[in-house]
């Protein structure tokens, strides 16, 4: 998988997840020796954080919004629908780090996509004026990706089809792991369920996965959930409900690529058939 274009802080305390993650490009700093002060000393070399989840005490986030350096982050661990950072974070389970490369495209987007640089995220919801670093912030990125972002530049290098075999089934495995983590927790932990469908939703998007794909998948969870049922006796008439799930992820879907298209990008003159019906052009 190519390496990004970007400059990645890595705050990892675990030794396997250090290790899982070293494909990427990353810089990789100690939790314990004071990391915001590491951050804020090189605050223009780093464009993106990658943290594992618990890593930083609350005070340390603190700080870092007090400094304007909430970078675009993804958080390492379980999806349980908790903020480890700031709002505009991406959670990715340890099980699913085929994603990383798109849960780091998503995170920048998100930023970019709110017009507002990193220091400007409100931590709990609440309103927060741009900071100057916030504007830097969001200018270096828009720079170094391309002027209107990562939302409307997508890497066809990177897209499912294109990755190399093995590359590819892995990455659609860990897509099934995501999808199964979002109907496990769609009616009982709505907070949780949502991570996880972001988290689909964003890899899906990037990695151009076909929507025929997704609906594989969902089927493919709801058949292996049935016969279990079966198997131990229960009724599965419930599992019906779980088509919700697919809508909302299409929802969602639709909703990325209707953002994806620059709201002055000119429309093409859509040439008629004959029969004067449009084409697909």
């Amino acid at each position: 998988m190519p390496e990004p274009a970007l400059t990645i802080a890595s705050l990892i305390r675990d030794s396997c997840l250090q290790e899982a993650c070293g494909r990427w490009r990353m810089v990789w700093l100690d939790p314990d020796a004071n990391p915001v002060a590491q951050l804020e000393l090189r605050r223009e070399e780093f464009d993106a954080l990658v943290l594992e989840e618990g890593a930083l005490e609350s005070q340390a986030y603190q700080a870092l919004a007090d400094l304007g350096l909430q970078l675009p982050a993804v958080v390492i661990g379980a999806v349980s629908g908790q903020t480890e950072f700031h709002q505009a974070e991406v959670h990715l389970p340890p099980d699913q780090l085929e994603q990383l490369s798109y849960s780091l495209d998503a995170a920048i987007s998100r930023v970019l996509q709110r017009g507002q640089g990193a220091g400007a995220i409100p931590p709990l919801g609440q309103a927060k004026p741009e900071t100057l670093e916030g504007w830097k912030l969001a200018n270096r990125l828009k720079g170094r990706l391309g002027f209107v972002g990562v939302f409307y530049k997508r890497d066809p290098s990177r897209f499912l089809r294109n990755l190399p075999e093995l590359e590819r089934e892995e990455l659609f495995h860990s897509l099934e792991r995501t999808y199964r983590d979002l109907l496990l927790s769609y009616f009982r932990d709505p907070a949780a369920a949502n991570q996880a469908l972001e988290s689909f939703v964003n890899t899906a998007f990037f990695s151009d996965l076909p929507i025929t794909k997704t609906v594989e998948i969902h089927v493919n969870l709801i058949d292996a959930f049935s016969q279990r049922l079966k198997l131990e006796g229960h009724k599965n008439d419930f599992l019906q409900d779980y088509r919700l799930a697919l809508l909302d992820v299409m929802a969602h879907l639709c909703e990325m690529y209707r953002r994806s298209i620059p709201p002055d990008a000119p429309l093409a003159a859509i040439p008629l058939q004959a029969t004067g019906q449009p084409t697909m052009v």
